[in-house]
């Protein structure tokens, strides 16, 4: 079989079991049910032996995944934007409102099957993989792998931080020009870096604020707490919010719009952009107009 990612597991971690460990190393695996389904069909392999659920690491554990043998998932016929296209990766601008992966049907794991073409290249993958995650709510650009050497390129890049993201977000208030959070997320040392980029007055949030976000580290949800703890939620955060601030039908005003990498083949540098989505200038621009229409 195929090695999709391969991983060395630091020297000196305190023991952990293998079904715990794998979720923060496997992200293309989407829950822990995906995890114990990929030990149990003997895809995850440690120092070169078939693992077990109840597997202990103690560090400089070789954990290995291997391309699932299960068949392709059936499509789903949604029409997606594709920004970047090669023989090894694809960059697609995923919609907001529909999750990456899933027990679902309705993923863009399924959207990708005949969206994304199989690669030429000898190390091809079955069907095309997302390489990260995007929360279901939030829109922008996903990495997918098509061969299994960029896959395994790109995950060690992830983790590497290697990649840089950037992200736009409407926010509720008047956040500061620029600066540095980091609270910390679930015990994990988290950071992210942000600059202002626009402000309006809100007849109903007194200011909005576009704001650039740049993530240092990857925690679940990172941008949504990091920015709730420093007292500008998101707009349309239903999680993380202020109850009573969501536009109802709205979704939530977060997207990744730009990605720094080195391709994982020829090492040529990338920037891979999107266009901000229209519903964040038309409520900018909304806002203000009815902001002074009504304080001339």
């Amino acid at each position: 079989m195929v090695i999709i990612k391969s991983h060395i597991v630091p020297e000196g971690l305190e023991a952990v079991r293998l079904y715990d460990y794998a979720q923060l190393i496997f992200t293309t695996i989407p829950s822990r049910k995906g995890i114990k389904k990929a030990i149990s069909r003997g895809e995850i392999i440690v120092d070169g032996e078939q693992a077990t659920t109840g597997l202990w690491l103690k560090g400089g554990e070789k954990i290995e995944l291997l391309e699932s043998n299960v068949n392709p998932p059936k499509a789903y016929q949604l029409k997606l934007e594709v920004v970047f296209e090669d023989e090894f990766f694809a960059v697609i601008n995923k919609p907001a409102g529909i999750s990456v992966s899933g027990n679902q049907f309705r993923t863009i794991q399924n959207a990708l099957i005949g969206s994304i073409k199989l690669s030429k290249e000898e190390d091809t993958l079955r069907w095309p993989k997302p390489v990260h995650r995007l929360d279901a709510p939030t829109s922008g650009l996903l990495l997918v792998a098509k061969t299994a050497t960029a896959l395994m390129k790109l995950g060690q890049m992830f983790e590497n931080k290697e990649i840089q993201k950037k992200y736009n977000a409407i926010v509720i208030g008047k956040i500061p020009e620029r600066g540095t959070i980091d609270f910390e997320i679930e015990g994990l040392s988290s950071f992210t870096d942000y600059k202002l980029n626009r402000v309006v007055p809100s007849l109903r949030n007194q200011h909005l604020s576009l704001v650039d976000l740049y993530p240092k580290t990857g925690r679940t949800h990172q941008l949504r707490i990091h920015l709730s703890k420093l007292g500008f939620p998101i707009l349309g955060d239903k999680r993380y919010g202020k109850a009573g601030e969501i536009l109802e039908g709205k979704g939530l005003f977060l997207s990744a719009l730009e990605l720094q990498l080195n391709h994982p083949i020829t090492n040529e540098q990338l920037t891979i952009k999107a266009e901000i989505p229209h519903k964040f200038s038309a409520l900018l621009e909304r806002e203000n107009r009815r902001f002074k229409k009504y304080n001339p």
